[in-house]
């Protein structure tokens, strides 16, 4: 739908570089044909093959396959035992459901605000926001950028909190040396077409426990420990075979992935640098960005407000979007959430807008997409 809306907007005889586009070839058709001929669609040996080259990826000893990146929030969080009555620090500035799977468990959300330049969980905001009844915080490594791991869980092993971190959009990013998923206690990744790497849908929960992956097999899967022996009241969130022989083909190309999205990523940084009134994506010196997301921030100082300039990127056959449109806590679903003030977050989120990044940019692309933002900044 998002491609659609970029179609209709751009200007008639435009050819439209799409802000978003899954890579998949002739070898991901073969896969799937393979697993339609056999006739085992639903979880077997592909799904455990992919949970174990997922894992060995990351630098994890489990690794637990689900139907979407949503459901391995949700089942992580039940798998350390999160329920009524306890609190999980979550930054404002993510996707919903890093928050929404908190109250599914029937727990409460209480937001921290962001760094400014990483647009992560700030460790500092994360301390003030822990009370007594925290038991989770979940960093979330926004955009493909980690947050700032090691803060964090030296906060967590003083208060005795569990990090799991949300790095749906982060395969492949790296802290200082060690892949996203191997930062925390647990982790959860989304393979959502969009993401660095895609099942089609699909989500993955990788840990070094081994009671807390037990757990998450069983309930992922109706709560069984054996066929029809039900131990939990769990769920249907199983992977297919199909999404399974996808991943793998998949994990086998992201680094390949990763490096053109980092490629391109420099290309369109060296170009915008100079634009007065644009902020392009940071990342640190101990981080190795993935670059979901190509994430600009447009300030006051752009002529142009950040959804007028998207605008007309569409228009000139640029896809480009505004992020995410407000802090979580000022969504209807999450009122009466805990949270203080996040500043940052309320600062920054107006002007975040989202440019092509993706793998299938070509290098034509790159200049087309930095010659439209400087066009859209100069005065008729």
């Amino acid at each position: 739908m998002v491609l659609a809306l970029q179609e209709d907007d751009r200007a008639p005889g435009v050819r439209m570089i799409p802000v978003a586009r899954p890579n998949l070839g002739e070898e991901e058709s073969k896969a799937v044909l393979d697993v339609l001929q056999s006739g085992m669609l639903a979880q077997g040996p592909r799904v455990k093959a992919f949970e174990e080259a997922f894992a060995a990826y990351v630098g994890r000893r489990h690794a637990v396959a689900v139907c979407n990146g949503t459901a391995a929030l949700q089942v992580a969080l039940l798998g350390h035992g999160i329920g009524r009555g306890d609190e999980v620090v979550v930054p404002p500035l993510t996707f919903f459901a890093s928050a929404a799977t908190v109250l599914q468990c029937g727990a409460r959300v209480r937001f921290a605000d962001i760094e400014e330049d990483t647009y992560n969980l700030d460790p500092e905001k994360a301390r003030v926001a822990i009370s007594k009844k925290t038991k989770v915080i979940m960093p979330v490594h926004l955009f493909g950028q980690t947050a700032t791991m090691d803060p964090l869980n030296e906060l967590a092993a003083e208060h005795d909190l569990i990090v799991l971190e949300d790095a749906c959009q982060a395969h492949g990013a790296e802290y200082r040396g060690r892949r996203a998923g191997a930062l925390g206690h647990s982790a959860c990744f989304s393979f959502y077409p969009t993401k660095n790497m895609t099942t089609t849908e699909g989500g993955m929960i990788v840990t070094d426990d081994e009671d807390v992956a037990r757990k998450c097999r069983m309930l992922r899967d109706q709560g069984q420990s054996a066929k029809y022996m039900h131990d939990l009241v769990g769920f249907n969130l199983r992977m297919t075979e199909v999404c399974a022989a996808i991943g793998l083909v998949q994990l086998r190309r992201l680094d390949g992935f990763v490096r053109r999205r980092r490629e391109t990523a420099k290309v369109l940084t060296e170009g915008l640098r100079d634009v007065k009134g644009l902020v392009p994506p940071s990342e640190r010196p101990d981080r190795l960005h993935s670059f979901y997301q190509y994430i600009v921030r447009a300030t006051p100082e752009f002529p142009l407000s950040r959804d007028g300039l998207v605008k007309d990127l569409n228009e000139a056959g640029v896809g480009s979007r505004p992020s995410y449109p407000m802090p979580l806590y000022d969504q209807k679903a999450m009122a009466g959430q805990t949270h203080r003030r996040c500043r940052i977050a309320e600062l920054v989120i107006p002007q975040l807008f989202e440019l092509p990044v993706h793998p299938l940019v070509t290098n034509a692309d790159r200049e087309a997409i930095v010659a439209a933002v400087r066009a859209s900044g100069k005065p008729l």
